[in-house]
């Protein structure tokens, strides 16, 4: 979805409005950012990947669409990840959707877990890149990783999308205030 800038006018100039945006606005902490993002309900997904680097996974909530010219989704992960390493290494990752139903493998996939048992958890393919794809993911897509960009803590992938694929009629697996929550179909 492509956001539009709207310029409007006021009466402040722009010096203006720098300076009391500068000396009024309180800095804002990682803790009440992070508290605020809890309220943005999100898609949950398995990022997976397979290479030189190794085979590893991670749930993400940070994926989002760029542009459909070439089809393209960015993946944040954190640069202390376990997973990051793997990550670094490889240059394919394939995005899993996840269903109501995968509230567990998510949980392994998000936490302390050994890869290999994270892994063990669900049934996989390998498909157009060799990437990991879960079988029964609500949508799946398998990704080249096109440029990498650090940004604080986190390295944000930009990723062109290689093949696809989807299914219809499943509940979708949400997180929002800290929990996991189900999106009914229609």
């Amino acid at each position: 979805m492509a956001l539009r800038q709207q310029h409007v006018s006021t009466h402040a100039t722009e010096a203006e409005r720098r300076d009391v945006d500068s000396e009024s606005a309180p800095p804002v902490s990682a803790a009440a950012f992070r508290q605020a993002m809890s309220r943005l309900p999100t898609a949950v997904n398995l990022v997976t990947t397979d290479g030189p680097g190794g085979r590893a996974g991670f749930t993400a909530s940070a994926v989002c669409s760029v542009t459909d010219d070439p089809p393209t989704l960015l993946v944040c992960i954190n640069r202390r990840a376990s997973a990051y390493a793997v990550f670094a290494d490889n240059a394919l990752l394939c995005v899993n959707v996840l269903g109501a139903e995968h509230e567990a493998v998510s949980s392994a996939f998000g936490g302390k877990t050994p890869m290999a048992e994270r892994f063990a958890r669900a049934e996989w393919t390998t498909r157009a890149t060799g990437a990991p794809v879960l079988v029964d993911a609500l949508a799946h897509f398998e990704c080249r990783i096109s440029q990498r960009v650090a940004v604080g803590t986190h390295e944000v992938l930009f990723c062109e999308i290689e093949a696809m694929a989807s299914c219809a009629d499943r509940e979708c697996l949400l997180y929002f205030d800290r929990q996991y929550h189900r999106l009914p179909t229609r």
